[in-house]
């Protein structure tokens, strides 16, 4: 390397922009490190044994929800259930916790969409979040299907969907490279014609114009992976507090060692120091 990196902060999620290879960073405090350019170096992550909640600061012995403290877990909209079951949300029955941002985080345009990051899966995310929900996932390659008017409304088509499509990725084929090749095209209009009664349906409640059929094109995604894992172990911080092997690769939110791969999305709001040994 040309120069040493060794920082120490709180960690978050990584971002990472869309590109051939995805672009990736490392957020540590106010430090974010080009990763892509340490792929092939050995570096090191070490757990000092802080934890602070990523909304409020407060140090707190466990994170809930990946970096909260239990105040905040129990208290804020982005942590409620309906986050992960969206066709739970209840703004509309006036009881979301927060109704400001319910109203620019779930009363805005959703996409229903198909990705390809273990087999054919079907997902919901904000209008916004297109593409980084399916870089997060290690989607190879992902296609909208449809916008519809909040998140609500997407929860309803998701839960339609899931009869015909899963909507998990297996983490663990994902992160060994074994993605079978899939035509999202094919895939969008069989499930389209699967799911037209349901979709007839809630139009009706909902509005011809709450639900929209999209023709959009599929994303291709490939990842900065040198070596993948032919069997996949995981790293713990909470049981492991020292982390440290040649960095292989990086797909979803995951850094791929030799010695095992590690979650940093997992970990947000865990103080690290990281450094690169070489």
């Amino acid at each position: 390397m040309s120069e040493s990196i060794d920082v120490t902060g709180r960690l978050r999620k990584m971002p990472a922009e869309a590109g051939d290879p995805v672009a990736y960073n490392l957020a540590i405090g106010d430090n974010r490190i080009t990763l892509n350019d340490l792929i092939g170096h050995k570096v090191r992550l070490n757990f000092d044994g802080v934890i602070r909640c990523i909304h409020c600061d407060r140090t707190t012995k466990k994170s809930f929800n990946q970096g909260y403290c239990y105040p905040c877990f129990r208290k804020l909209a982005a942590c409620d259930s309906c986050i992960m079951s969206p066709e739970k949300c209840h703004y509309h029955l006036g009881t979301c916790r927060e109704p400001e941002w319910g109203e620019a985080n779930c009363m805005v345009e959703h996409v229903v969409y198909l990705a390809n990051s273990s087999g054919l899966k079907v997902g919901i995310t904000r209008a916004t979040q297109v593409p980084t929900r399916w870089i997060d996932q290690g989607a190879v390659t992902a296609i909208p299907m449809l916008r519809v008017a909040s998140r609500y409304l997407s929860g309803l088509v998701e839960v339609a969907c899931k009869n015909h499509v899963a909507d998990r990725t297996n983490w663990r084929a994902m992160l060994k490279g074994d993605v079978p090749e899939l035509d999202l095209v094919q895939e969008r209009e069989r499930l389209l014609d699967l799911i037209a009664d349901d979709l007839a349906q809630l139009r009706a409640q909902h509005g011809e114009e709450s639900i929209r059929i999209v023709d959009e094109a599929t994303l291709g995604l490939g990842y900065p992976v040198q070596v993948w894992p032919a069997k996949v172990k995981t790293h713990n911080l909470d049981k492991t507090p020292e982390v440290e092997g040649l960095l292989e690769g990086i797909k979803g939110q995951y850094l791929m060692l030799d010695t095992g791969v590690i979650n940093i999305r997992k970990f947000t709001g865990y103080e690290v120091r990281f450094r690169v040994l070489d």
